[in-house]
Parts: structure tokens; sequence; C-alpha cells
């Protein structure tokens, strides 16, 4: 299978914007728990993700969008499904994100995200904002699962 940070733009011709982020997650003593976002410029909770820079590749983008949004170095794991929607200004936008685990660092608030907390699966799922998101957690569910997931 060719590099995913290569095929995937050539897949997928009509995607005008593409961003990648990370599911960052950890086990704990109520189980497997995500990290979630909040940007108050949209009043949200998501994933971190952010736009691809010319010349980066979709792997690259996405750990670098983690550790701005977050503070937190991660390594990445599983490639979730693609998923797609028309972003505000109505532009067919694509974001690939990989499971992530934390390897380092520390939350410090920022211009897009003042808050980030940990969340169990049922919470989570709960305080998305997006419904786009909200569909992927069983992806993250059984990817996590996978026994070819770092713990």
């Amino acid at each position: 299978m060719a590099n995913a940070s290569v095929w995937l733009p050539a897949q997928h011709p009509e995607v005008e914007v593409w961003a990648a982020g990370g599911v960052v997650w950890r086990r704990s003593d109520v189980g497997i728990e995500l990290l979630l976002v909040h940007r108050p410029a949209h009043r949200d909770w998501t994933f971190p993700k952010g736009k691809l820079d010319p010349g980066e590749t979709l792997r690259r983008c996405a750990r670098r969008e983690v550790e701005e949004e977050t503070g937190f170095v991660c390594s990445t794991g599983v490639r979730l499904p693609l998923v797609t929607y028309r972003d505000a200004q109505r532009n067919r936008k694509a974001v690939v994100y990989w499971t992530m685990t934390v390897d380092g660092g520390s939350f410090v608030p920022n211009r897009e995200v003042d808050a980030v907390a940990w969340f169990d699966l049922e919470s989570a799922r709960a305080s998305l904002s997006y419904q786009r998101d909200v569909d992927l957690l069983d992806e993250i569910a059984a990817a996590i699962a996978s026994p070819t997931v770092r713990t």
C-alpha cells in the first residue's frame, strides 16, 4: 500500500481542504479515555486537528496540530477512516485522524484552545459538538482494541 500521506489526496480530487489530527487516548481506572479540546472561537468540544501545510505529510500535520493545540507530544498509532464534510466556507474538507498516545508535554491554554479534558467513551459521546466526531467513536474503540495498537 502506498504511503497514506501521498495517496489519500490523489484518491480524492474533490477535496478542497485537507486536515489531519489525533484521537489521543489513554487507559485509566474508568477504562479508555479520550482527550478533547475546547475551542472558544467555535464554542465546541472536538478532537485536535488542523489544516495541512504545503509540503507537509498528513501524519506530520496530525502530530504538529495535536502538539500545537494540546501541548502534548504524541506517537501515532492506527489511521482512522477518512472524515469528510463541508467547512464554514462550504469547501469540501477531509480530515485524516490517527489514534495517538502521549509521550510527554503539558497543556498551556493558547489562542485556539482554552481547555483540554479527558473523557470516558460515553462522556465523550455526550460532549462532542459534531455528529461526525460522534460517528468516529465506534471506529476509535475498534482501533484501540486492535492488537497492533500500543498501550
